[in-house]
């Protein structure tokens, strides 16, 4: 398996976020999701983070940290939502700019802020964080146990920490999902759903609850698939109808590969211990 670093993570999704923006949402609420019924992937997306903030208890008191959060839509909601304090990271300088952009023109400033950063590197104080969530980002950390650490340390004592991320069901793996999803998406990861956990536990989390969620994660490709056909169709953005073709390939892969167990997405919930 190749191994990648943040600097090619971050250049991958500097240069792409115009192309996602494209078909998954236009809003930047590019992110997998939750479905309770056959609605689209966008509405499916909000299912996840209104999990979130339900399964967080973020509320007017609330200070978050939120780990990855792209383009910032889905940190828009949950301040729109709950009145909480928010900061969102990320290594992507062009989603950060968006982020910043979009929560300058909805005025949410102060309360929603935005840095470029990297997950291993959190400049915050120690116990600062009242919860922290993250959706879909620690996957493409080069060295995610750091990563971990700095999130307990960030937050406080009985502090929830909920996130989602990818896992490896099993080591062995075909050289098609590793050509079309780990590649692709510039990453490896040694966790297992139950490894996961191992090491949540290790670093010092109290696990509340643990989800194994793939089959949403293969629901929200096929949602996907239909929107990039449609729009190949309609002939809309034709200039990227070579890389909507790639990606109908990449998504249709990433499905098989679901469903042989070769990769997979949870979702954990997490409480720091208070003083002993």
């Amino acid at each position: 398996m190749k191994r990648f670093t943040e600097r090619k993570t971050e250049k991958y999704y500097d240069s792409e976020d115009k192309i996602y923006l494209s078909f998954w949402d236009s809003k930047g609420t590019c992110h997998f999701g939750l479905f309770s019924d056959d609605e689209n992937h966008i509405l499916a997306a909000e299912n996840l983070t209104n999990f979130m903030i339900k399964s967080a208890g973020i509320n007017t008191k609330s200070i978050v940290l939120d780990v990855g959060c792209g383009d910032g839509e889905g940190d828009i909601q949950i301040v729109k939502k709950t009145g909480c304090k928010l900061v969102g990271t990320d290594l992507s300088g062009v989603r950060i700019a968006h982020a910043k952009k979009k929560a300058k023109q909805q005025k949410l400033e102060p309360l929603l802020k935005f840095f470029k950063a990297s997950a291993t590197n959190l400049e915050f104080k120690d116990n600062y964080f009242t919860q922290v969530i993250s959706q879909s980002t620690i996957y493409h950390v080069h060295d995610k146990i750091k990563t971990l650490s700095e999130i307990y340390r960030v937050l406080q004592h009985k502090g929830i920490f909920v996130f989602d991320d990818l896992i490896k069901p099993q080591k062995q793996i075909s050289k098609d999902a590793q050509k079309w999803v780990y590649e692709r998406l510039l990453f490896d990861t040694p966790f297992s759903f139950t490894s996961y956990q191992t090491q949540l536990k290790k670093t010092g989390f109290e696990i509340i609850q643990a989800i194994d969620v793939s089959q949403h994660m293969c629901k929200t490709y096929k949602k996907l698939i239909e929107v990039l056909q449609d729009k190949i169709a309609k002939e809309e953005n034709t200039k990227y109808h070579d890389r909507y073709a790639y990606l109908i390939k990449a998504y249709q892969k990433t499905i098989k590969a679901t469903n042989k167990k070769e990769i997979g997405w949870a979702i954990y919930i997490c409480r720091k211990p208070g003083h002993l």
